[in-house]
């Protein structure tokens, strides 16, 4: 199991960006599949048709997002990730903290949160 932690920068507001992975219509959007998520604590989320997909655990709206991610029955530890939106002059620091992330995973997660997130979120947001 690994961790990831990493640090982008996206030139939009924070309630902006924090609108854009809690609303499923607006995920929908930058993901081009279908959603499934609430802002609500103890629900189930689902991106790009449930290739992502997993649990609500906490929110504090414009600023942070905890949730579980599953990866499968056979799971040692939960997979949690915390995204962290910090005010920064250029827009919003968004801080991705990702624990216990399979080792058969690890590399399709770490990049998928440059290609297959923070890219569209950037073509979404940013003028």
């Amino acid at each position: 199991m690994k961790d990831y932690k990493k640090q982008f920068i996206i030139k939009a507001p924070p309630q902006d960006v924090y609108a854009a992975l809690t609303n499923a219509h607006i995920i929908s959007i930058w993901t081009g599949e279908e959603a499934v998520m609430e802002a609500i604590p103890n629900t189930e989320f689902s991106w790009w048709n449930g290739d992502i997909c997993g649990l609500n655990l906490e929110f504090e709206p414009n600023t942070k997002i905890v949730q579980q991610w599953y990866f499968g029955e056979d799971e040692e530890a939960a997979s949690i990730v915390t995204l962290k939106l910090h005010p920064d002059r250029q827009g919003t620091s968004l801080e991705i903290m990702q624990t216990n992330i399979p080792d058969e995973a690890c590399e399709n997660i770490t990049e998928g949160w440059k290609d297959a997130i923070v890219t569209p979120l950037r073509d979404l947001l940013e003028d």
